[in-house]
């Protein structure tokens, strides 16, 4: 945020104003040149009023970008890839602050810059999308199951039906997530552009884990992810 620019009145010095009373041989200029000095006074305070308050605007844009940089910062979900449970612009809380890649686990909702290998043609920016295995885990599909490690995933956060689209490898030859990326998918399975088809992602590209809905499917809604 651009800061404020500051142009103040210029200043007047009182002291100058002094010789013009005392040469006034009438004591009645004298008084007037004493009301110069409590003008002064007041442009004085009123140039430190506006100082103080440029300086608490600079204060509160710095705390802002230092929050959105480093502790959390709300996005919005520009796609139905996540569908049911985030919805098109519904708007997400994601922590940064005491959050590291390596924290991440199977389940969790995180945002991440858009891979070098996506050419889906959807919104450019930032995705959101589940982490479903982790690095050095095989993954494979049978039907609409996902299989981690050879173990069927849990998969509580979707509905009763969810047909899983492009399958991923297979129970003979499962893929092994490389070293430092992870693999993730988009809730709403058939109608995802997800590391079916760019791959899994890189740790580092990872931005953050959302932790709050705020607004849901249209409307104020405050959740927990």
């Amino acid at each position: 945020m651009p800061a404020p620019a500051d142009h103040g009145p210029a200043s007047t010095d009182p002291a100058s104003a002094e010789p013009d009373g005392a040469d006034g041989a009438d004591g009645g200029d004298g008084a007037n040149g004493g009301d110069g000095a409590n003008g002064g006074d007041g442009g004085t305070r009123r140039r430190r009023r506006l100082t103080e308050t440029v300086i608490t605007l600079l204060v509160a844009a710095l705390l802002a970008v230092l929050l959105r940089a480093y502790a959390g910062e709300i996005f919005w979900v520009p796609s139905a890839s996540m569908v049911p449970t985030l919805t098109v612009y519904d708007r997400i809380l994601v922590q940064k602050a005491f959050f590291n890649w390596h924290d991440a686990r199977e389940g969790d909702i995180v945002v991440f810059t858009q891979p070098p290998l996506d050419q889906c043609g959807g919104p450019a920016g930032d995705l959101v999308k589940r982490v479903i295995a982790l690095p050095g885990q095989t993954i494979y599909s049978a039907g609409n199951s996902i299989y981690i490690n050879g173990h069927l995933l849990a998969e509580p956060y979707l509905p009763a039906y969810d047909p899983l689209g492009p399958p991923i490898a297979g129970r003979q030859h499962p893929y092994r997530v490389p070293p430092g990326e992870f693999y993730v998918l988009g809730d709403n399975r058939a109608d995802s552009c997800d590391s079916r088809y760019w791959g899994p992602i890189q740790g580092s590209s990872i931005i953050g884990k959302a932790v709050l809905v705020i607004w849901h499917d249209h409307r104020p809604d405050l959740h927990g992810l």
